[in-house]
C-alpha cells in the first residue's frame, strides 16, 4: 500500500488522498459510443474522454469537443482496429506507413496485433501517431493527454518510448503501461500513476456494478485511473461488437449510477482528469 504519494503532493493534494481519474476512452467510435460518453461527462462520474481521430464519428466527437472547451479530453492513439466488422484506416498516406496496414490497407484488428507488432516500423508509427495529434491542434482543440487503442505494449518499451516523446513535445501527459511505464517516468522526474490502470473492458459484465463499488471502496492511497469504455446497446454498437455482450452499456450504467456519486462521496474520492498531471509534468 502506498503509505504517502509523491504524485499527490506534486499536484497539490494531500499525500494520503484517494485520487481517481475517470477516462471514457474511444470517443469518436460510432454515434453510440459517443452518446453515451456525452451523457456520462454531462451526469456521472467520469471527468475526461479520449478521442480516437481516425473512426467514422470523429467528426461528431470534434464538434462536441469544440462547442464545450471545458471538457478535458487526450488522443486515444489508434494503430489497432477492433475487428473485421470494426476496423479504420490511417490518417497518414497508406503509402507512408505500410508496416502498419494489412493487405486491404487497414490497421491490422486485435486478433492480427502479434502480426503487426512483429513487422511495424517505430518511424511510421511515430508518424501516424503525430498525424492524429495534428488534426486536432488544426482543429483549435488543445488535449490533455495521450493514451492508446487496445496496443498491448508492456513488453514493448520502445513503443512506449515513441509515445513518450510526442507527449513531451506537445506538452502533454501520458497514461501508463504497467509498472515499469511508471518507474521510467519517476526516473525523470515526472509524476505519475502510484497504481496500474484499470480497463474496464476487462471486467465481467454481469457483475460489473457490483465490482466497480468493490474497487471504488477499496480505491488506494495515491493516483489511481480507470480506463472506462460507455456505450449505449443500440443496433448500431450491437453490429459493430457483436461478441459486446453488453460490456459498454454495463459500463454506462455504473457510471452514470446515484450509487457511485454516492460511494465516491462517501469515501472521499477525488475524482480529477489529466489537467493536473498535466500542469505537474509542466511545471518540471
Amino acid at each position: 500500500m502506498v503509505r504517502g504519494s509523491l504524485t499527490n503532493q506534486s499536484m497539490g493534494y494531500p499525500a494520503d488522498a484517494r485520487l481517481l481519474i475517470v477516462n471514457a476512452d474511444d470517443f469518436g467510435m460510432c454515434h453510440a459510443v459517443n452518446e453515451a460518453i456525452v451523457g456520462a461527462l454531462k451526469a456521472g462520474i467520469v471527468r475526461s474522454t479520449s478521442l480516437m481521430v481516425p473512426c467514422p464519428s470523429a467528426s461528431q466527437a470534434i464538434r462536441f469537443l469544440s462547442d464545450h472547451p471545458e471538457v478535458p479530453f487526450g488522443v486515444h492513439l489508434t494503430a489497432i482496429s477492433d475487428s473485421v466488422t470494426n476496423r479504420w484506416r490511417p490518417m497518414s498516406a497508406a503509402e507512408e506507413v505500410p508496416s502498419l496496414l494489412d493487405k486491404a490497407g487497414y490497421f491490422y484488428d486485435f486478433d492480427h496485433m502479434p502480426e503487426f507488432m512483429a513487422r511495424v516500423r517505430l518511424d511510421e508509427l511515430e508518424m501516424e501517431f503525430r498525424a492524429q495529434i495534428e488534426v486536432l491542434l488544426a482543429a483549435g482543440l488543445q488535449p490533455t493527454h495521450l493514451d492508446w487503442h487496445s496496443l498491448r505494449i508492456r513488453d514493448r518499451a520502445d513503443i512506449f518510448e515513441v509515445m513518450f516523446r510526442l507527449a513531451r513535445e506537445y506538452g502533454l501527459a501520458l497514461r501508463i503501461a504497467g509498472r515499469s511505464s511508471s518507474e521510467m517516468l519517476r526516473s525523470q522526474g515526472l509524476p505519475s500513476h502510484d497504481h496500474d490502470v484499470l480497463d474496464s473492458y476487462l471486467l465481467d459484465p454481469a457483475t460489473k456494478a457490483a465490482r466497480f463499488a468493490e474497487l471504488l471502496r477499496a480505491l488506494p492511497i495515491g493516483l489511481s485511473e480507470w480506463a472506462v469504455h460507455p456505450g449505449f446497446d443500440s443496433p448500431e454498437l450491437l453490429a459493430l461488437e457483436p461478441g459486446g455482450n453488453h460490456i459498454r452499456q454495463a459500463d454506462l450504467d455504473f457510471l452514470t449510477s446515484q450509487e457511485a456519486q454516492d460511494i465516491v462521496r462517501e469515501e472521499g474520492i477525488v475524482l480529477l482528469d489529466y489537467r493536473a498531471l498535466q500542469a505537474a509534468w509542466k511545471a518540471e
